[in-house]
């Protein structure tokens, strides 16, 4: 896979299919991007697991923090790691252990390892690096368009509402149709 570009097929298909996203490196500080991305993801009907060994036991937005992947009781879908580049390869790591394994491992804007996404990939993993799911589930459900911000997606169909409310929009299959309750 070449991680310069991505098909926006390729990350509409990620964000379609996972369920539950364990985020590595949150922060409880409320000004810190880690936590608008955990936050707009959670509002977005992701099941959002926060990892952080300095504050595991405590609550972030209202899910229990863990110290490590290994602890979470539950199976992930995907790893999104919001470190730095040097502490990718030692979280995917940790992830190929799970069982069951996530299916993707994503690792946030500035965050880049060759060697990481090569092992993920050969333990048939997908891999995403230098992106925010959080500005890419903007982009593809055209809610960053709202604010003025070219989404590099063209269409005339209006996007699918997730629910009550300003910039609640859904990527793919299963948003509420336009003749719906919601």
């Amino acid at each position: 896979m070449n991680h310069d570009s991505y098909p926006d097929s390729y990350i509409r298909g990620i964000l379609n299919t996972v369920k539950t996203i364990a985020m590595v490196g949150i922060s409880q500080k409320d000004n810190r991007p880690s936590y608008f991305a955990f936050k707009y993801l959670l509002e977005r009907g992701y099941h959002m697991i926060p990892v952080n060994p300095g504050h595991a036991g405590q609550e972030i937005l209202g899910q229990k923090v863990y110290a490590k992947l290994s602890d979470i009781p539950e199976p992930i879908d995907m790893v999104d790691i919001f470190r730095a580049s040097q502490f990718a390869l030692p979280v995917v790591q940790e992830a190929l252990t799970l069982k069951p394994k996530p299916a993707v491992i994503w690792m946030q804007l500035t965050v880049r390892d060759d060697e990481a996404a090569k092992l993920a990939e050969d333990a048939g993993l997908k891999v995403v690096m230098n992106r925010c799911p959080k500005i890419e589930y903007g982009r593809l459900s055209s809610e960053i368009s709202w604010i003025g911000v070219n989404s590099r997606t063209l269409s005339s169909r209006r996007a699918r509402s997730l629910g009550k409310g300003v910039q609640r929009m859904r990527i793919g299959p299963g948003a509420p149709s336009k003749d719906s309750k919601d």
